[in-house]
């Protein structure tokens, strides 16, 4: 944990999700894990109700919603780790080539993008879907 907040430091993927944070109107606190909560991001991009740009997990939901997803921490968590292992900001083309990759398999932006399937496809909310069955393993 330690590791990763310097590592998302240094690549300069923390900074930019705090900017991130302060465009989006978000009130930054401590979280679990070394990560960072942005509550009541106001943006309308991404779509999602939370995301991670280096250790800050950007959040739309309020704290009654999260409570009701336990496993949604644990989700963005991993997704700060990718960060530090892409190296920072290149995590964000590479997500943005995997999710387009999913759309054009199976038309979502999570069933087939390695760094949702990695994160935990069902910790994050997500459904799979598919064209295939989702536990045929040549897939994976």
């Amino acid at each position: 944990m330690r590791l990763r907040q310097v590592a998302n430091v240094a690549n300069l993927s923390t900074p930019l999700g705090l900017l991130v944070a302060v465009v989006g109107r978000a009130a930054v606190s401590a979280g679990p894990d070394g990560l960072l909560l942005a509550r009541g991001y106001r943006l309308p991009v991404p779509a999602a109700p939370a995301f991670t740009v280096g250790n800050v997990v950007l959040l739309r939901i309020d704290d009654a919603a999260l409570a009701r997803r336990p496993l949604l921490l644990a989700h963005e968590a991993r997704h700060a780790t990718q960060y530090a292992w892409c190296v920072g900001p290149v995590m964000l083309p590479l997500y943005g080539l995997a999710a387009a990759w999913s759309w054009l398999r199976c038309g979502n932006p999570a069933s087939y993008n390695v760094f949702e399937r990695r994160a935990g496809l069902a910790d994050g909310g997500y459904q799979p879907r598919g064209r295939r069955a989702w536990n045929d393993r040549r897939h994976v």
